[in-house]
């Protein structure tokens, strides 16, 4: 009964020579083989490691011999395929139009396209390869037969492997004989070069391509048992009964490998030694344009589609794109409400688990592990950090492309841009006021609420946001940073001295559609709208006095209490 097991790799004896040149061949044949076994193992893990019972191609010279053994080979498989065992595949549950292996040669010599008439040193052969899979069980199904090349020398019939290893044997074996036959007859014949030779193969179900036929069985595995083995706690499905006993470590929760640096436990071996690189600092993947340096090559290819703008994975209910599927997936739990993460102090919950360490971190220990060398700042995330360097540095990569609007983060020029396109998505259920963003309509529901959180330990001052507090201790230190470099005022603000230059330009942007009032500020239009309107919001509750601007009633009140500021 036949099985998945590796069939041995036939190579050619050859006969002894007195050269030396057959012990260097031997020792690059076995170099060889080792290196294609480590690109195989290393090309099962990348593609979720697919089972090691994968079989080995079998080559060699082609004669009436192989195609009697292929032939009977066949015969047996097809004999023996009832009884053949392979992962419980059943014959009728892979009744489909299989995948086709597609051979497509290439071949170049100096560049240019090989002209099949003209001679050369070496001749290739062809052999068809005998297939022990669960595809090749379905033969009639699967139409197209792949090869394996073998390069064979004119002048002894010995035959190799690659090109390089015939070509140091012509040059070794051969070219003394050569020159001696050439002066004999007083003419110098050229050795044609050896053509380069590249065989690939591709799959007709996908786009993908290989020039090993290894791989290409391997693929072909994954289209014929696809989500063969499936875990009985959650959705989770995979081709190899390896993968499915991996994955259920994660029910369990067992971490058989630990870093002998800090706690970090994991399952496989692969992810312990890519850890182990956070600690010595080694970032072997640089990108080419940017300063960007990773662990993994998949991570670097990630981040290329940052400059290429290219977002594969878009979501089928909103204009949403995004470069990971992973990034999909959880998207679209905000679609179905979905929060599967919740904090065990309060009733917070999340769709991921960075937004959870992140909530606990700010709100309930406080903990802040990132700090600024040139100031006092901390922050919860080490982007966040690098977002604030760049305040040091002055650094303002993003800007906007109406305005001369420059920022530090993309998000926040997206922020920035719906004050050009009038967006304002979030809006306040109690009053008319609609804001650009949710942390802003929040703010302003503390106006509704009356919780001012912020105080000042100076004076009776409270304020809805921290930064508003932030302002007003300047007052009390009598920091002012912001001067004016035409006059000697000086504000604690920025955005008052921007107000400020405007007197010196006589720029005032805001105007009355009732008369021929102009003004620099908003505010201002707005309390000169109110005399039009006769509005006045603000009453004394000792007379019947009633103004438009507080500080007006301010200074009425003064009238009762007796306080004269001016005398």
């Amino acid at each position: 009964m036949f099985s998945l097991e590796s069939v041995k790799v036939e190579e050619e004896n050859f006969e002894n020579e007195n050269f030396r040149f057959e012990e260097n061949v031997n020792h690059e044949i076995e170099s060889a083989e080792k290196q294609e076994d480590l690109e195989i193992d290393a090309f099962e893990d990348r593609h979720t490691d697919l089972d090691d019972d994968l079989p080995l191609i079998a080559f060699g010279s082609k004669s009436k011999k192989d195609d009697d053994d292929i032939e009977s080979s066949e015969k047996k498989i097809k004999s023996n395929s009832t009884a053949c065992n392979i992962n419980d595949v059943r014959e009728e549950d892979l009744d489909f139009e299989g995948p086709t292996i597609k051979s497509n040669p290439k071949m170049k010599k100096d560049n240019q396209p090989i002209n099949k008439k003209e001679k050369h040193p070496a001749k290739i052969m062809k052999k068809k390869i005998l297939k022990q899979t669960s595809v090749n069980i379905l033969k009639k199904k699967i139409s197209g037969t792949s090869t394996k090349y073998i390069f064979e020398c004119y002048d002894c019939t010995k035959k190799f492997s690659t090109k390089d290893i015939l070509a140091k044997h012509i040059s070794y074996s051969h070219k003394t004989q050569k020159n001696s036959d050439t002066t004999a007859v007083g003419t110098q014949v050229e050795q044609a070069p050896v053509p380069q030779l590249t065989e690939i193969f591709n799959c007709d179900m996908c786009e993908f391509q290989t020039s090993q036929k290894r791989y290409i069985l391997a693929h072909l595995k994954a289209h014929v048992a696809k989500q063969m083995y499936c875990c009985n706690n959650c959705e989770y499905k995979c081709i190899t009964k390896r993968d499915l006993q991996r994955h259920m470590k994660i029910h369990t929760g067992e971490k058989p490998f630990s870093c002998n640096i800090c706690e970090y436990r994991c399952i496989r071996k692969g992810h312990l030694q890519r850890h182990i690189k956070t600690h010595t600092g080694e970032k072997p993947f640089s990108c080419n344009i940017c300063e960007f340096r990773c662990i993994r090559k998949c991570n670097l290819q990630t981040h290329m589609k940052i400059h290429t703008g290219e977002k594969p994975f878009s979501c089928n209910i909103c204009e949403y794109r995004c470069i990971l599927k992973s990034t999909l997936r959880t998207h679209m739990k905000i679609h179905t409400g979905e929060k599967p993460f919740s904090c065990n102090i309060c009733e917070y919950r999340c769709i991921t688990k960075s937004s959870l360490q992140k909530h606990i971190m700010k709100i309930h220990t406080g903990e802040r592990p990132f700090s600024c060398n040139i100031c006092e700042y901390r922050c919860i995330l080490k982007s966040t950090l690098r977002a604030h360097m760049k305040i040091h540095t002055g650094e303002r990569p993003f800007s906007c492309n109406i305005c001369e609007y420059s920022c530090i983060t993309k998000s926040r020029l997206k922020i920035h841009m719906k004050i050009h396109t009038g967006e304002r998505p979030f809006s306040c259920n109690i009053c008319e006021y609609r804001s650009i963003t949710k942390c802003g309509l929040q703010t302003h529901m503390k106006i509704h609420t009356g919780e001012k959180p912020f105080s000042c330990n100076v004076c009776e001052y409270r304020s809805i946001r921290k930064v508003d507090l932030q302002t007003h201790m300047k007052i009390h230190t009598g920091e002012k940073p912001f001067s004016c470099n035409i006059c000697e005022h000086r504000f604690i603000r920025k955005g008052d001295l921007q107000t400020h230059m405007k007197i010196h330009t006589g720029e005032k942007p805001f105007s009355c559609n009732i008369c021929e009032y102009r003004c620099i500020t908003k505010s201002t239009l707005q309390k000169h709208i109110k005399i039009h309107t006769g509005e006045k919001p603000f009453s004394c509750n000792i007379c019947e006095y009633r103004c438009i601007r507080k500080n007006c009633l301010k200074k009425h009140m003064k009238i009762h209490t007796g306080g004269k500021p001016f005398s």
